[in-house]
């Protein structure tokens, strides 16, 4: 079993540059947010419909010291006060992720504080620790999200089994396609949430792909395909698209699949607990399809707010400090892992 606490408190300074937000945050004892400051760039992508590497990278060379100046005058604590830093070193855009990477290494060095890389999904994961106090592992987890989808058993701290993931698109990556061929532009999660709020989700039937081997895998390109087919022919057709039907339509096709297989996955497995995790778990439809499916099923549901479901520092403030506690150090010799898989060090 792991180490779970220690006698002293202990103080992260946490960096996350792993897309297009630049964060830091300082985090106490793994469960106490003290600060969590964000810099944005969606306006600038907005432009070009899609997060655009290079741009993302020169931002955050711009944006991160004053980020985390900021970080730590807002939880009034200065470099020499915090015990450790920690940095998202993989997975994510690499540029990106050298930024946060090389600034964590170049403060651990001057400052001679230890270095602690973190997984940028573990992250997501712990931010489920920051609201609900009484959240201990094993639980079942979803991690939803632009790059990923995947269904977890999260066994400890930082310890996790993989039981299912999509084999094609990302659920984030489906919403972001689909609003964009409908017009909705970008982001496209909350952007297709906001639309379906005044639509039928009944009014068009989109198929649920079901994966063979695995019952716990996802696929969300034939979803998405059906609905590009579907939009093509109105318009060859001349027929008028309700997006909010659409739009609801095609989120109740995603949210019921991801419910569904998560309950399903809770049950044979015989965890009480279950929890959603990332950009699209801040999907009001997910949270609401989700609760009541727990509900009816008896178990037990956690979720982050929704600042806490997109990037953010403070998720890897809280995961570091659990990897801190049990011994886990990086060397100056840590590097950016762009495609780094759960369960990788």
């Amino acid at each position: 079993m792991k180490k779970h606490t220690t006698d002293e408190d202990v103080y992260i300074l946490a960096i996350e540059s792993s897309c297009d937000e630049t964060a830091a945050s300082v985090v106490k004892n793994g469960r106490q947010v003290l600060s969590n400051v964000i810099s944005s760039q969606i306006d600038l992508h907005t432009l070009y419909g899609g997060v655009v590497p290079e741009i993302a990278s020169r931002k955050h060379i711009e944006k991160i010291n004053q980020v985390i100046e900021s970080a730590l005058k807002e939880a009034d604590m200065t470099l020499e006060e915090i015990t450790a830093i920690a940095v998202t070193y993989g997975p994510g855009l690499v540029g990106a992720l050298l930024v946060g990477v090389a600034e964590a290494k170049a403060l651990a060095y001057a400052a001679k504080k230890p270095l602690v890389g973190v997984h940028h999904i573990e992250g997501h994961v712990s931010a489920n620790f920051i609201e609900n106090a009484d959240l201990e592992p094993p639980f079942v987890c979803l991690i939803v999200s632009g790059g990923h989808t995947h269904l977890v058993i999260v066994k400890d701290y930082g310890e996790f089994e993989i039981i299912g993931r999509t084999r094609d698109d990302a659920a984030g990556e489906a919403f972001d396609k689909v609003a964009r061929a409908v017009g909705l532009g970008y982001p496209g999660g909350p952007k297709v949430d906001k639309a379906a709020q005044g639509g039928n989700k009944h009014a068009v039937e989109f198929p649920r792909a079901k994966v063979g081997e695995n019952p716990y895998d996802f696929s969300f390109s034939g979803l998405k395909s059906a609905v590009l087919n579907y939009i093509n022919h109105a318009k060859m057709t001349g027929e008028e698209i309700a997006v909010p039907d659409l739009a609801a339509s095609f989120q109740n096709a995603v949210v019921e699949v991801l419910v569904t297989r998560t309950i399903a996955a809770a049950r044979e497995y015989g965890y009480d607990k279950v929890a959603i995790a990332g950009g699209v778990a801040s999907n009001t439809a997910l949270r609401e399809g989700m609760e009541e499916a727990c509900r009816k099923a008896g178990l037990k549901f956690y979720h982050p707010s929704p600042i806490y479901c997109t990037d953010n520092a403070a998720m890897i403030g809280v995961a570091a400090y659990y990897e801190y506690i049990n011994g886990s150090r990086a060397g100056w010799d840590l590097n950016a892992v762009p495609n780094l898989k759960l369960g990788e060090r």
